[in-house]
């Protein structure tokens, strides 16, 4: 397949002005569902067989015993609330006739029509929303919008609503693979653009389970604009951020818009369905609303360049509790490193090999916050206990620099190199400790089914 070059084309050929991104991330796709009791995040298609993964742990404060009624002095309080309650609710009763009475009297006492009304109104409109430092929220989404989508897709596995965004003028659209899953083997995709109630066919062009993004085009258009892709790796926590994407599939081609902050970098959610799960690592963690539909839209900074791309939020714990605004996007760089293989047509194969820690990609503001000696590579966040990355003695804190002969910049090199391995592969992991490169061998394990 063949792309005339555009100068908005992420995927343009060496030489032009293309972003550079990072490499994949993910776990096996064939694993079952995250155990019942675990928290479990819910990714953001509307599909009716909603994917799941287990998530932090929260704390459950038991309630005190002040309102027992297990003692004298425990009834008699709670038969004093009921007494009150009950003293207050016939005086609300009573307050509400009276009101009502009065409105009628009031209006059968009304002045004559020779009475003049005089109110007070304003031809101003409401003020823009602001985001810190004074940037317009509506001004950033208008100039989004247009390179937005509602994705529709209709398949053996029944209907499934998402979200896209376009980027190349000749229509290629990028998304998250869960909302086209259902027309892989058979079934359609349509598009409606925002601003519009046409639903436009579309093709599939190539899927990526393993990172959950996936790439469709727009049949028979030309001159779209297209999205901007920001620095994911540059982010810090705290930063300003909007989502947008076809909440609920409420109604295509009229995107929803939320607010938020970036809440967390580097986070590690495994999602699946009943039959499958995956890992997706080095995740943006955010408070900006994202409900379903919202798979596949994007996360854009205060510049409104688009830093990630929707995925998945935090649903229901085990105990009945619901998180709160607890939303992940697949960063840029993930993105960006993906695109000349969906474009070709490839699927990246993962064999469910496991190295047993949780990372981060490097950069400059945290190589001068920890004082690492390299500004590139991936952060070792934490360790997990019985792998073989804890049997070798890696540590919280090292900065995976290389994988056998592999040059590691960012998290989702390591995810790359990793995922290409089998369970039982030994690797040269080399990492920078303090001021020491060290070289450990690694015996890969299988990725945990939750």
């Amino acid at each position: 397949m063949t792309e005339s070059p555009d100068a908005n084309d992420p995927l343009a050929p060496e030489g032009a002005d293309a972003p550079v991104g990072a490499g994949p991330i993910r776990a096996t796709p064939d694993e079952s569902l995250a155990p019942s009791e675990a928290p479990v995040f819910v990714t953001s298609s509307t599909a009716a067989d909603e994917w799941v993964a287990p998530a932090e742990g929260s704390d459950t404060v038991p309630e005190q015993g002040a309102g027992s009624t297990s003692t004298p002095a425990g009834a008699a309080l709670a038969a004093r609330r009921r007494r009150s309650r009950s003293a207050w609710s016939s005086r609300f009763s009573l307050l509400l006739v009276a009101a009502l009475v009065g409105g009628l009297a009031g209006h059968y006492a009304a002045p004559s029509a020779n009475s003049v009304l005089t109110v007070n109104a304003s031809t101003q409109g409401p003020g823009a929303a602001l985001l810190p430092g004074g940037v317009s929220i509506p001004k950033l989404v208008q100039h989004a919008l247009p390179t937005i989508v509602s994705i529709d897709v209709r398949g053996a596995g029944g209907e499934d609503q998402g979200t896209g965004m376009i980027i190349t003028s000749s229509g290629l659209v990028v998304t998250n693979n869960h909302v086209i899953a259902n027309a892989v083997q058979s079934g359609t995709i349509t598009v409606t653009r925002s601003g519009s109630t046409k639903a436009l066919p579309a093709t599939l062009v190539g899927t990526n389970p393993i990172d959950d993004v996936a790439l469709i085009r727009i049949n028979s258009v030309r001159g779209l604009p297209t999205v901007t892709f920001g620095n994911s790796n540059a982010l810090q926590v705290g930063d300003a951020v909007v989502a947008i994407g076809n909440a609920l599939g409420l109604a295509a081609g009229t995107p929803t818009v939320t607010q938020g902050i970036v809440s967390a970098l580097g986070r590690t959610v495994t999602a699946g369905t009943s039959t499958s799960t995956e890992t997706l690592t080095n995740m943006i963690q955010t408070d900006a609303a994202i409900n379903p539909g919202n798979s596949g839209g994007p996360l854009i900074d205060s510049a409104g360049d688009v830093i990630g791309m929707n995925t998945a939020v935090a649903g229901t714990l085990a105990s009945g509790e619901t998180s709160q605004n607890i939303g992940f996007a697949i960063p840029a760089a993930t993105i960006l490193s993906l695109l000349p293989q969906l474009k070709a047509g490839q699927s990246v194969v993962n064999h469910g090999a496991f190295i047993g820690v949780e990372i981060e990609s490097n950069n400059p503001q945290l190589a001068q916050q920890y004082g690492f000696p390299v500004s590139t590579g991936a952060v070792v966040i934490s360790v997990i206990s019985g792998t073989g990355a804890a049997a070798a003695g890696v540590r919280q804190g090292d900065v995976i620099v290389a994988i056998n002969s592999t040059t590691i910049q960012n998290a989702q090199d390591v995810t790359q190199v990793i995922s290409a391995l089998r369970p039982g592969d030994v690797v040269a992991l080399h990492v920078v400790r303090g001021t020491k490169h060290l070289t450990l061998r690694v015996t890969l394990g299988r990725q945990s089914k939750g």
